[in-house]
């Protein structure tokens, strides 16, 4: 059950991530490890995805996890592609640079991989 062990995993990611954007000495000048843009808006959204996933990974219900790593995948598809064509790098509130749009697309590939079903993934 590898989903379940996705959304574990990436769930604690984004609650840890979402803690440290709020952490002034990791953020300076807004940018997380010098590198992500970052607002409270952008911190809330990470504290919130990681919330659900880990709850999802949590539950031991694989369906759920899976879903939940579906929607995931769909939320960040959709950020990383705004993130990409908005000329002015805001998407819903939330500054993006390069480096954001280059994660979000990794973390919906990843969440893509994970979340189809067997016979749609690649042979692990």
């Amino acid at each position: 059950m590898m989903i379940l062990n996705y959304a574990k995993v990436m769930g604690l990611i984004f609650l840890v991530i979402g803690i440290l954007g709020f952490v002034p000495a990791i953020e300076p000048e807004h940018l997380l490890f010098g590198i992500f843009m970052v607002n409270p808006a952008h911190n809330i959204i990470h504290l919130l995805s990681g919330v659900v996933l880990l709850g999802a990974g949590l539950s031991n219900r694989w369906e759920l996890a899976r879903r939940a790593t579906l929607a995931f995948a769909a939320i960040y598809g959709i950020v990383t592609i705004l993130g990409f064509v908005l000329p002015n790098h805001v998407v819903f509130g939330m500054p993006m640079n390069m480096a954001d749009n280059v994660l979000h697309l990794a973390i919906t590939a990843s969440a893509l991989l994970f979340g189809l079903p067997e016979r749609y993934a690649l042979p692990r």
